[in-house]
C-alpha cells in the first residue's frame, strides 16, 4: 500500500472515532433523560403499589368485620329459632 492510502485510512479511521464519541455523547445525554423519566416512573408505580396495598389492608379489615357481624346475625338466628322450637313443641304438649 502506498503512502497516501495509509493517510487516507487514517484520516477516514479518525473522522469514524470521532462521529462515534459525538454520538455516545449524545447517547449519554438522552439516555440520562430516558434514566431520570423512569426513574420517575418507578418512584410513581412504587407510590401507586402503596396505596393499592393501603387499599387492600383497608378492604380486608371492612370484609372481616362484615363477616364477624354475619356470624353473630347467624348465631342469634339460630338461638331465636331454638327458642321458638321449644314454645312450639312446649305448646304442643298441652
Amino acid at each position: 500500500m502506498s503512502e497516501s492510502t495509509l493517510s487516507r485510512y487514517r484520516k477516514q479511521g479518525l473522522i469514524i472515532m470521532a462521529a462515534g464519541l459525538i454520538g455516545l455523547s449524545g447517547c449519554a445525554t438522552t439516555g440520562n433523560a430516558d434514566l431520570d423519566a423512569l426513574k420517575s416512573r418507578v418512584e410513581a408505580a412504587s407510590a401507586d403499589a402503596a396505596a393499592a396495598k393501603a387499599d387492600a389492608a383497608s378492604a380486608k379489615a371492612t370484609a372481616a368485620d362484615a363477616l364477624r357481624i354475619a356470624n353473630e346475625a347467624k348465631a342469634q338466628s339460630d338461638d331465636t329459632e331454638m327458642r321458638i322450637d321449644r314454645m312450639f313443641k312446649k305448646a304442643m304438649h298441652k
